[in-house]
């Protein structure tokens, strides 16, 4: 390393980081080797950190990193918001997707992300973690940190806004005939003595989707679109065998897996109901519970998924292209 060189280009770094400071998307600048190609060269550069990389086009002249400063190459990487370490699972004000949320009577879950509908904004999770597993009513209480995290109900950032019902292969009765017949067989069971009961129940097709829902921000200052440790997303992507995602979730925050199936069909354990699931993504092992409802993202901070169960041994996420669908949204970016 030449040493001299090392304190030239230090000393230009430093004559020009408020201005590359004030650059949109730009959270820090120093001095580094270069890296072409994702190979880390001998060339000392001046380092410069956005959020994430987006497209020059869409930059003003001003907000674009020169590619050299006094003779000195520039290299521009992503790292994410930088922030001061706190766990996902504290409370957080305004609110990053990634922590931990919940209705008002569930352990906790994970925010996902922004979502759009018109000019409203809402918080993306998952039914079981914003709805209860279909038990839910729009207006109920939406905590963050979730009750798991110490959240009560000055926590409230959210009410319920709309959920997918998730479809568990037989629901509530709609024919009176079938309820007066389960009534007067019951009638009888109890004049012969009789423990036993018969419950009515609707035969449905039992096949799933998704497991999505979202809330509605008290406040849109209360909550932020930038993914904790990842930043903010540049749109929606589609994944495919082999892609490398990530996610930060509210137990096991930043990780990353690969994608090892596409359109599977799945049976999901909500510790008692179970549920069928068709056309899902399968990745590495990458959550663990309290992760759903975590937004997945690729290597590019374009969106991919929807976390919403997993194992030791793998991570089943709803493709977002199907989520965005049933719920009539778009990604805010």
């Amino acid at each position: 390393m030449n040493e001299a060189y090392v304190a030239e280009a230090s000393r230009i770094k430093r004559q020009y980081q408020q201005e590359l400071l004030r650059r949109r998307n730009v959270v820090a600048c120093g001095i580094g080797y270069k890296v072409s190609k994702g190979v880390r060269t001998d060339e000392i550069s001046i380092v410069v950190s956005v959020t994430h990389k987006v497209d020059p086009s869409t930059l003003s002249p001003q907000d674009l990193v020169p590619e050299e400063l006094e003779g000195v190459r520039t290299d521009v990487v992503a790292t994410g918001v930088l922030r001061a370490h706190q766990k996902p699972t504290d409370r957080w004000r305004p609110a990053p997707p990634g922590v931990s949320i919940g209705h008002a009577r569930i352990t906790a879950g994970t925010f996902g992300c922004l979502v759009r509908r018109g000019e409203e904004i809402f918080i993306l999770s998952n039914n079981h973690v914003l709805a209860d597993l279909n038990r839910g009513r729009p207006g109920d209480p939406i905590l963050q940190p979730g009750t798991a995290d110490g959240g009560t109900m000055e926590d409230r950032i959210a009410t319920l806004a709309d959920f997918v019902p998730l479809d568990f292969g037989t629901e509530e009765p709609e024919c009176q005939v079938a309820r007066l017949l389960a009534e007067g067989l019951n009638w009888l069971a109890a004049l012969v003595g009789s423990s036993h009961r018969l419950q009515p129940v609707r035969q449905t097709p039992g096949v799933n989707r998704v497991d999505a829902a979202l809330a509605r921000p008290l406040s849109p200052d209360l909550v932020t679109n930038e993914i904790l440790y990842i930043g903010r997303p540049v749109g929606v992507g589609t994944a495919t065998l082999g892609s490398r995602v990530q996610k930060t979730g509210r137990t096991t925050g930043y990780t990353t897996g690969t994608i090892t199936q596409i359109d599977a069909t799945v049976r999901i354990d909500y510790y008692g109901p179970t549920a069928l699931f068709e056309g899902q993504l399968i990745a590495s092992p990458m959550s663990q519970p309290g992760d759903s409802g975590s937004a997945v993202l690729d290597m590019e901070e374009h969106v991919v998924g929807l976390l919403f169960a997993g194992s030791d041994a793998a991570t089943i996420i709803n493709p977002i292209d199907e989520v965005l669908s049933a719920l009539d949204v778009e990604i805010a970016v």
